[in-house]
């Protein structure tokens, strides 16, 4: 498949055909934990997300689509892919230096609510208090539309959590990272994991 047909596979399993009737709609799979979603993912992407992760695809850095396709394959397909593993975060610099070229160059301004959406999730994902802080502004602009409203609130949320601990305690498991006291306290509260 040409570098372009996987741009729009990718595009198309994740925001929908255009013109069909979900696209530019949240879709409930994109939060939830689903075994046959994350197979789906497996099966379809799986050696494309290999690539990408080699940086075989930094090709796609030069055209909005498909560096859209590359931050979701990076920021969002790692987590479905693997789940409770180290991996699901490894390629969090990649998916962020992704969305801010993407970001630098107004790119994301042209695109739908919820493809911003994606573009922005890279900040919230990251253990640093700037990106967090950025991560708030960029969803702001994003409560304007219905298909967006309240992602702010969600920002604001991973932001606490890396002013309070510097990183996500919820993650400490899956890196092998030993929880502080506080840490291990934080994680026994409703809510505390994403």
């Amino acid at each position: 498949m040409s570098s372009g047909g996987e741009v729009r596979e990718v595009l198309a399993f994740w925001f929908g055909e255009p013109g069909s009737a979900d696209f530019g709609k949240p879709r409930p799979a994109w939060f939830r934990k689903d075994p046959a979603f994350d197979e789906e993912i497996r099966h379809r992407f799986l050696a494309l997300h290999a690539r990408a992760a080699l940086g075989e695809l930094d090709r796609w850095h030069d055209d909005p689509d498909s560096l859209l396709a590359l931050v979701v394959v990076l920021d969002q397909f790692s987590r479905n892919l693997y789940r409770d593993d180290p991996r699901a975060f490894s390629q969090d610099a990649a998916a962020l230096a992704c969305a801010q070229l993407a970001i630098g160059r107004g790119w994301d301004e042209a695109r739908l609510p919820v493809e911003r959406q994606f573009l922005y999730l890279p900040f919230e994902h990251a253990e640093d208090l700037a990106m967090q802080d950025r991560s708030v502004a960029l969803f702001s602009a994003l409560d304007a539309f219905p298909e967006t409203k309240g992602l702010t609130e969600w920002a604001e949320k991973h932001r606490v959590i890396v002013r309070r601990f510097g990183r996500f305690p919820h993650r400490n498991a899956a890196l092998g990272r030993e929880s502080t006291p506080e840490e291990v306290a934080f994680l026994r509260e409703p809510g505390s994991g994403f």
